[in-house]
């Protein structure tokens, strides 16, 4: 069961990686003058993200086009019932 939900996981990120990078050049592509910048972050608690913001462009006054993927313990009130430490994962 864990194996199906990793491979799962992976396939996930790898979609909306590859949909960021779609949905990003189309726009420049759009736009002709402007790029998008990328700023990498990471959670303290696991996982990250890439945020890419396009800013004065001919079309776009300002576009974002973010992608994350976090994964960590599962919040304190979420557990009051459990024995063990439920764990969450999210990404978009």
């Amino acid at each position: 069961m864990f194996e199906a939900l990793s491979q799962l996981r992976n396939e996930a990120e790898i979609y909306f990686k590859y949909l960021q990078d779609e949905i990003t050049s189309a726009l420049e592509l759009l736009d002709s003058t402007s790029t998008f910048r990328e700023d990498s972050w990471k959670r303290p608690g696991g996982g990250g993200g890439k945020t890419r913001v396009l800013e004065n462009g001919k079309i776009f006054e300002k576009a974002g086009v973010n992608f994350s993927s976090v994964f960590g313990e599962a919040p304190k009130y979420l557990q009051q019932d459990s024995q063990t430490k439920l764990q969450f994962y999210a990404t978009g």
